[in-house]
């Protein structure tokens, strides 16, 4: 079973292979979660919620790239060579933008998933990037697309810097930085993913994606808190940004709402978590 510093060292493994390079890595998902409760841990950061929960396990990792590096893909080559050095491989029916590196045993679960993604399919109009719902295709090719994520609209805004320090694979020590989506932008993504899900015969996917929505927003820390409005504003006239509204307003404005329901369903709920605190913040934050 894939555990988070396992995937700490693929990412440092990876990010010492694009050293010297302008490659500059968003790190979304449930490792970016990780990433960020660990962040407010060790500064001892005050955050809105006091009750943190537990990182939820994962074996993939997300890797968002800034649009300008598909639209050059030239910057890409680097990354690509990574990947073949590292020993990841394609993964059928989504080659170039999803890749796995088996662990020991060759299983799925010891394996190492890396998801590329990027912005919204409209930062790439007027550029000779084909793109479609599914994938980003840079021209010329270098062996690597991106699937676009069009509710993260707001992907580049203030974005956290962090070093990210620990062990190679090889043993030596080693240390980068990465950049993890402001709270607003993450919560955008997870709104979606959750209500994508809901309907699937199996939960626990939607369940993980209710978590993650508490975790993102317990996190925020006071200087986040305020410009999460400021980026708001700056967007309110986005589709996307008054969709979201929509889905808080249907899944979490309540407490007998399903998004709450199936938070607390989750195999990581706990009786401490803030609800009220948590359904008053989201209805505030995408009135």
């Amino acid at each position: 079973m894939i555990i988070m510093p396992d995937l700490k060292t693929s990412l440092l493994d990876l990010l010492f292979e694009l050293k010297d390079t302008d490659i500059k890595l968003i790190i979304g998902g449930g490792f970016g979660i990780f990433l960020k409760i660990e962040h407010v841990k060790q500064l001892r950061i005050r955050t809105l919620l006091q009750e943190l929960p537990e990182a939820r396990s994962t074996n993939d990792i997300d890797l968002f790239l800034r649009p300008e590096l598909l639209i050059h893909s030239e910057k890409l080559k680097p990354m690509a060579n990574a990947f073949k050095k590292l020993g990841y491989r394609v993964v059928a029916g989504a080659e170039k933008y999803q890749f796995i590196k088996s662990g020991e045993g060759d299983t799925q679960t010891s394996s190492v998933k890396i998801d590329i993604l990027t912005g919204p399919q409209s930062y790439f109009h007027n550029t000779t990037v084909k793109v479609d719902k599914r994938r980003v295709r840079p021209h010329p090719s270098v062996g690597i697309h991106a699937h676009p994520v069009d509710e993260a609209v707001t992907l580049e805004e203030e974005l956290l810097q962090k070093t990210l320090a620990g062990e190679l694979t090889s043993g030596e020590k080693w240390q980068a930085e990465i950049f993890l989506p402001h709270p607003y932008t993450f919560l955008m993504m997870k709104l979606f993913a959750f209500r994508d899900r809901l309907n699937y015969a199996d939960k626990e996917f939607s369940r993980y994606h209710a978590l993650d929505i508490y975790a993102i927003l317990a996190t925020i820390t006071e200087e986040e808190w305020r410009s999460a409005f400021k980026i708001c504003k700056e967007y309110s006239d986005n589709r996307f940004i008054k969709e979201a509204g929509l889905i808080v307003s249907q899944y979490f404005s309540g407490i007998d709402r399903m998004g709450i329901i199936q938070l607390q369903e989750s195999h990581y709920y706990r009786h401490d978590f803030q609800l009220n605190e948590f359904i008053s913040a989201l209805t505030e934050l995408f009135r």
